[in-house]
């Protein structure tokens, strides 16, 4: 495979003189040349080169393939399972059993062909060679084991990076020096790769130019620091050492696999190691190669992205061999010899591994405009390969753009990198990857590619006015789109800042219609196909299937497939594009023109519409009567086939039909729809079932049935959006799904008697709400007072608890958690009605420990953890239908479910609870045990805490109104909590725990409180000049206190009303501001009489550095916020400045001196 060169030649290191002979200088001064003036080199040139590079002798015999790597119409003998997490050695053994078990070829189609890997992975390393179907993944593992003697791999089970050198090296497969490569798996930990250090530094190890390698996620390079640090510092007395770096990890806070580049740049950057970057897969071996010669100079990082790059399968022709790997290998090595510089050493190795391969790679590869005025500067896979694509579209159509992609990080060449920025730069933009979003959004935070680029250019001779540089951060769970990459083009030469995410508004009609892939391969006979389907499904393979199938006509093909554990319980999205070249394209779909949908789940889910072209078509596989469906197709669904013009056709598969024919009719069906008609055998060979494939071609037409769209559909009211891809989540299928959950067990209360008597015998533990995961406190009601009238219709109240020998302690701004019980008299009528035992015992296992059962009374289940009297959701109406012996009633819950209007008007306005429903569809009667199950749990309540137990000690306080209202019914309706609240009489115990809040008081008592409260917004606030006036008492100097309320009525609501007035008087409050809006004629809220105080509230908040609190329902937070910016405009006005108010006031937000805690 043969790199070509940019529309502008990528600018190389200075000249290094060398002891090279004359032949060999002329001979890359031919490669060089050739290169650099010709573009489409590739195809013609290459394999003349390749035949050379092959020259020495190669092993003739070769064990079968477990699949293919050709594109040939030949197929494997048996390739690896499907859902096995197994390693590939294991999956071989296992092929072998299948073999015997099957000898005419005939076994499930899950056990035939990989719904990731199409193509497989070769069963012998001395197999691969030419051009084939494959992953950058493989070319690397390919590249480890040949040109290594040990090599050690990281991979985290499901990740896969080591499947092929296990095998390789269970059956004592040859490297490329004739022995064994010896693989040990290692687990990852802190102190990782330690172990090699050992073998590295060994006198035959340290001796030796083979290098020692590891095969790794990017999780495990942190965890690899000290000891990378260590070789680098002693690297002279070491053999050499690289690890190839799948850039992947899973991230907790966004809950998706993320490319992860942060830790390799840190790392190299903290120890001095080499880091070298593919840009796609088609350049993978070669970088592999190349890392493994720079790693003869330094210890070297090969870093790829782990996410997509490195499991798409894709067409790489001129794939070295291990005869011409290791002839590279020993040419380039021989020839590097002197005492220079790093930098130096690095640049001839690249220098002569082009001379090798015809290539032009370099330390930083330019692509755009000659005299570029705007310059991006890019470090990974996708990044590099979209931004050189964008910039040379951009380039061609006359924009001044261009891009530098970085492929050596470490060292860094200074002078290379000035080389190849355009002399007529006026900007440069550094896309740099960093952590997460708080630290996109965090101004101290730089990226480690940044800084370079800021010294490389600020530290120069070149410009006596450098040009600005901008950092333009991205985090790593961040999934790039070629849109994206020209909007960051287009703000480059506008803005003074550059944003990744493109606004709603950014994008014109045209823009949106463009597709980036087809522009990109520039070719109308492109096709786009999408694969949406439950990851376990039979017909799960059958987006592979056709990879391979169309792998055999005319047009290259790709494939990428990414498994969704969440939605659905487990989602598989397969994406299948073919061109008449081959088109490096690493993002998700935008216009497929057949999206074929395994599940009507799926609908739910995701937005299969958007990434479907205008004018495509849909294949559902579902059953569905004509008159149905407006019933069980999602309306947003509707709209869009409408609107967009798009197909749809029904697969309807018989019950009775094998998992094997299910496959078949899928892929028969897509091929129905795009117009193809692969010849049977084929279909056969790849399935290896040709009585599936014939009974599934018998019934394929009649299983097809074309739907009308509506033009009506395009108009139909929709709520809400669902994503349009997938949240890549695992490498593998969602197994949890399958374990089976303990059940509940009812008992008589004679077996909880037992077991209480004898305690051990049965393991028998008591426990304080064992199903909570909070710590829990009892505490007793020590007073609980009305504040508001009996007449008035808001029953507001003060409510206080006892803490004497709880031990439960809180913080000021904290919230109080509540574990309410349900109505003792509502419990009894449910268990009356719906035929329970109050007594009987009910065992749930643990949510902590399945193992162990929680046992308790139906009465206490309902009254204190099951939520029976909640309300129900969507999942419920569906759940209870599967207990409906009554057809109709059972039709009933699924049309609820599925009409989101219905749904809305029973939760919204009727208030149905689960208790209504289980007595409104009495043939749905479950069992208590299941009826737990599927009814939600109870959850605790947070109030804001309203006391400083500075000042109370054994005492917290809460502010509370009882919400109450009457339905269309006429029934009256209660908030469970505040109704069970307002009962309790002095003396009653309850279950409580403590929540911390986003309400922080300043640090410094001098710090100046701006408070704004309504209602029972008051509560934190008192809390908070409780604790002012405490400190005061300590004789510490307290700041001002400006204190807002707002209610209807004074003389109904002025809540704490003689408690704010003594604290004025007492000099704690300086400013007490009542909004009383309903006592006079025209409305008086709480911003008018902040506005008001204007002056006061700038001096306080802004010259002071003072914070700002607001507390309670959402409504005013718009007007009091455009308070706070006329203040801050104010201010600015007084000291000449000119401020973007909002911003401003967002930045306050970030410092922690604009707190809303409202609901």
């Amino acid at each position: 495979m043969l790199r070509p060169s940019s529309t502008s030649s990528s600018p190389s290191l200075p000249p290094v003189h060398s002891e090279f002979d004359t032949a060999k200088r002329e001979k890359r001064a031919k490669a060089y040349l050739t290169v650099s003036r010709c573009v489409v080199w590739r195809e013609k040139k290459s394999r003349k080169r390749q035949l050379d590079i092959r020259s020495r002798p190669r092993p003739q015999s070769r064990v079968p393939l477990l699949t293919s790597t050709s594109t040939s119409t030949s197929t494997s003998i048996l390739p690896p399972p499907l859902y096995t997490m197994a390693s590939q050695f294991q999956q071989q053994e296992a092929a072998l059993k299948e073999q015997a078990a099957h000898p005419n070829g005939v076994a499930a189609p899950a056990d035939k062909i990989s719904a990731v890997f199409p193509f497989g992975v070769p069963s012998t390393v001395a197999s691969i060679n030419g051009s084939s179907y494959t992953t950058a993944q493989t070319l690397v593992e390919q590249v480890a084991y040949t040109l290594s003697d040990r090599l050690f791999t990281y991979s985290p089970e499901t990740f896969d990076l080591d499947n092929a050198v296990r095998y390789w090296a269970s059956k004592s497969q040859q490297n490329g020096r004739g022995i064994a490569t010896s693989v040990e798996p290692m687990e990852t930990r802190l102190g990782a790769a330690n172990v090699l250090l050992g073998y590295i530094f060994g006198e035959k190890a340290a001796q030796s130019k083979v290098a020692q390698s590891i095969i790794a996620s990017s999780a495990t390079l942190t965890s690899m620091r000290s000891a990378i640090d260590q070789l680098a510092l002693l690297y002279s007395m070491s053999s050499p050492f690289v690890a190839h770096i799948a850039a992947a990890d899973y991230e907790v806070s966004s809950g998706k696999l993320v490319t992860d580049y942060v830790s390799a740049l840190n790392v190299a950057q903290e120890t001095g190691a080499g880091l070298i970057s593919s840009f796609s897969s088609h350049e993978a071996q070669h970088m592999a190669l190349f890392a493994t010669l720079a790693a003869t100079v330094l210890p070297t990082v090969h870093i790829y992205d782990g996410v997509r790059v490195a499991r798409e399968s894709v067409k790489v022709i001129d794939i070295l061999d291990q005869s011409g790997l290791q002839g590279v290998f020993s040419s380039v090595s021989s020839e590097q010899d002197g005492k220079v510089d790093q930098v130096t050493k690095v640049n001839r190795v690249l220098r002569s591994l082009n001379a090798e391969l015809g290539t032009a790679y370099s330390f930083f590869e330019y692509e755009g405009h000659e005299d570029a005025e705007s310059v991006l500067v890019v470090f990974g896979s996708v990044e590099s390969s979209l931004a050189s694509q964008i910039a040379a579209s951009l380039a061609k159509g006359g924009e001044k753009v261009g891009v530098i992609a970085v492929r050596v990080y470490r060292p860094f060449a200074e002078a290379a990198f000035l080389q190849a920025l355009p002399k007529t730069v006026k900007r440069i933009a550094v896309l740099g990857q960093v952590q997460n979003e708080l630290a996109v959004n965090d101004a101290t935070i730089q990226s480690a590619l940044f800084t370079d680029v800021v010294a490389a250019v600020t530290m120069s001779d070149v410009y006596s006015l450098p040009p600005p540089i901008v950092d333009v951060k991205y985090a790593r769970a961040h999934t790039w789109s070629p849109k994206e990459f020209a909007w960051i083009f287009d703000q480059i030469a506008r803005k003074s800042s550059v944003s990744v995410a493109i606004p709603a508004d950014a994008l014109t009609t045209d823009a949106l219609a463009l597709d980036s892939f087809v522009s990109l391969a520039d070719d109308a006979s492109a096709k786009q196909y999408s694969f949406w389907n439950i990851d376990d499904a039979n017909s799960a393979p059958a987006a592979a299937a056709v990879a391979k199938v169309l792998s055999g006509l005319d047009n290259t093909v790709s494939y990428s497939a990414v498994y969704d554990n969440v939605a659905v319980a487990g989602a598989i999205h397969s994406e299948i594009r073919t061109s008449r070249k081959s088109v490096d394209a690493p993002f998700h779909i935008e216009g497929a023109d057949v999206s074929f949908v395994g599940d009507l789940q799926l609908l739910k889910e995701y937005a299969v519409t958007a990434t479907t072209k205008v004018g495509g078509a849909i294949v559902l596989k579902a059953t569905i009567k004509a008159e149905d469906f407006e019933k069980k197709l999602p309306a947003a669904f509707r709209k869009e086939l409408a609107a967009k013009n798009i197909s749809l056709t029904l697969l309807e598969v018989a019950e009775d039909a094998s998992a094997a024919v299910e496959n078949v009719l899928v892929q028969l069906a897509f091929f129905k729809t795009v117009g193809i008609a692969p010849a049977p055998f084929k279909l056969s060979t790849i399935n290896q079932d040709t009585e599936a494939v014939k009974k599934a071609s018998e019934l394929i037409d009649a299983a097809l049935t074309q739907v009308t769209v509506a033009k009506e559909w395009a108009s139909e009211a929709v709520e809400g959006s669902l994503p349009a891809a997938p949240q890549a989540n695992a490498f593998t299928v969602n197994a949890e799904k399958h374990e089976s959950e303990p059940s509940a067990i009812l008992r008589s209360s004679q077996s909880a008697a037992q077991a209480l008597c004898f305690k051990e015998a049965f393991s028998v533990e008591s426990a304080l709400r064992p199903d909570l995961p909070v710590k829990n406190f009892v505490v007793k009601v020590k007073a609980n007072k009305r504040l508001t009238p009996t007449s008035y219709d808001r029953n507001i109240f003060h409510i206080e608890f006892d803490l004497t020998g709880t031990g439960l302690t809180y913080e000021i701004g904290e919230a109080l958690g509540i574990h309410a019980h349900n109505d003792t008299e509502d419990v009894n009528r449910f268990i009356a009605t719906y035929g329970l035992n109050a007594s009987d015992l009910v065992q749930v296992p643990s949510k902590d420990n399945a193992e162990i059962l929680e046992v308790r009374t139906v009465f206490q289940a309902l009254q204190q953890n099951i939520d029976i009297f909640g309300k129900p959701p969507k999942k419920f109406y569906e759940s209870l239908a599967e207990f409906a012996t009554d057809l109709d009633e059972k039709k009933a819950l699924l049309a609820i479910a599925a009409n989101a209007v219905e749904f809305k008007r029973r939760s919204e306005v009727d208030f149905v609870t689960f208790a209504d429903l289980l007595l409104e569809f009495k043939s749905a009667h479950p069992a208590f045990p299941d009826l737990a199950k599927i009814v939600s749990p109870m959850k605790r309540r947070e109030y804001s805490i309203a006391s400083s137990q500075k000042v109370s000690p054994n005492e917290v306080h809460l502010l509370i109104v009882v919400v109450n209202w009457t339905d269309p019914q006429g029934r009256d309706r209660f908030g469970q909590a505040t109704r069970y609240l307002s009962t309790l009489s002095v003396g009653s115990e309850l279950v409580v725990s403590v929540k911390p809040s986003v309400m922080k008081l300043p640090t410094e008592s001098t710090a100046p409180l701006i408070m704004a409260g309504l209602g029972t917004g008051l509560a934190p606030f008192r809390a908070f000049v409780q604790y002012r006036a405490w400190q005061k008492e300590q004789g510490l100097e307290i700041g001002p206190v400006l204190l807002y309320m707002g209610s209807r009525h004074k003389s109904q609501e002025y809540l704490y009303g003689e408690e704010w007035e003594a604290y004025v008087d007492a000099g704690i409050v300086t400013l007490l501001g009542c909004a009383f809006s309903r006592d006079q004629k025209e409305k008086i809220y709480i911003q008018d009489k902040m506005r008001g105080d204007l002056e006061e509230i700038r001096q306080a908040y802004l010259e002071q550095k003072g914070s700002f609190y607001l507390c309670g329902p959402t409504w005013p937070v718009p007007d009091v916020a455009a308070v706070l910016e006329e203040a801050i405009k104010k201010n600015a006005d007084l000291e000449n400045k000119k401020v973007d108010v909002t911003r401003e006031l967002e930045e306050l937000k970030e410092a922690g001196r604009y707190v809303l805690e409202v609901y």
